[in-house]
């Protein structure tokens, strides 16, 4: 049985100095709890991949986590760069980071190539690009059934993937709706797993709706009940995207000093989520609620 436990002790369980870290999902279903919790355990020199890194990666990386960034596009969305990915790249504050670029499908290529267990995986999307002259990554290769030639990208493997979903049964199978990004890819390619979820439920409601499980028990190591782990990004159907909290990360990482002082206030300063949570207050909370959007029922069929 996949064991309950803490973001804590999750973290302290399956993530390491040195590491090659993927914290998963697109827009929405971010783990910011989980990237604050290596914040706080002081783990450091981190590869961290993600497509699009935002705001999660840029306080990891200004807390010194990073060693180097392996990614697809960075930045705030809506508002702009992040100022912490910046300045380690270009002054070495708090220490320098070094880069591996891809563009999004040839990162997400290299992360199938990780789960199916290839030794690379072909794209064209590099043709045209001076990417590859940048990245040893990527590489031209010949068809091996005709004149044709391509790009390959070798596999990316991680060693720990945080996943968040909407809800999850103890055994660590997984419902998500709303935009899919690469959880299942970033699931298959990792050698741990720690699953984050804003519901534990029964497994007969997992069962009630198998085409809803992008998630499952064998992939996953480690199952963390954490509400509100994903904010300030959203998660469908449980609460929205707190856009005041990009807008106010983008003055705050502007400034080492204010960067430093957010840190210790909203990450060391907060024992876990909960009181991160608490922190944030009921009123600000009760912003975020959706409003109720229900799918017409789908009558999966009982079969004698």
């Amino acid at each position: 049985m996949t064991p309950i436990t803490t973001m804590r002790e999750a973290v302290e369980r399956a993530v390491s100095d040195g590491d090659r870290i993927y914290l998963a999902g697109f827009t929405h279903l971010i783990p910011f709890a989980a990237g604050h919790e290596i914040v706080r355990q002081g783990i450091a020199d981190l590869d961290l991949v993600r497509a699009t890194p935002d705001l999660i990666y840029d306080q990891m990386i200004a807390a010194g986590c990073a060693r180097k960034v392996t990614f697809s596009w960075a930045g705030n969305p809506g508002v702009g760069s992040l100022p912490a990915f910046r300045r380690a790249v270009e002054e070495g504050v708090p220490n320098e980071v070094e880069l591996e670029e891809y563009t999004h499908f040839g990162l997400i290529a290299a992360l199938h190539a990780g789960a199916a267990n290839l030794p690379f995986a072909p794209l064209r999307g590099f043709i045209g690009s001076d990417l590859p002259e940048h990245n040893e990554n990527i590489a031209r290769v010949d068809s091996p059934f005709g004149d044709d030639s391509v790009y390959a990208v070798a596999p990316i493997e991680p060693d720990v993937a945080v996943i968040r979903a909407q809800r999850a049964d103890r055994d660590g199978n997984a419902h998500l709706w709303g935009i899919q990004g690469e959880q299942a890819l970033a699931g298959l390619a990792a050698d741990r797993v720690v699953l984050s979820v804003e519901e534990l439920v029964d497994e007969t409601t997992i069962r009630s709706d198998p085409n809803r499980t992008l998630i499952t028990g064998d992939d996953v190591d480690f199952v963390v009940h954490d509400p509100y782990g994903s904010h300030p990004s959203y998660a469908q159907g449980y609460y929205g995207r707190d856009n005041e909290a990009y807008l106010e990360w983008a003055e705050v990482a502007a400034d080492p000093d204010r960067t430093d002082a957010w840190l210790d206030e909203w990450v060391y300063g907060v024992e876990h989520r909960r009181e991160y949570v608490e922190k944030l207050g009921a009123e600000r909370l009760l912003d975020l609620d959706p409003d109720h959007a229900y799918a017409t029922p789908v009558d999966m069929g009982a079969y004698r």
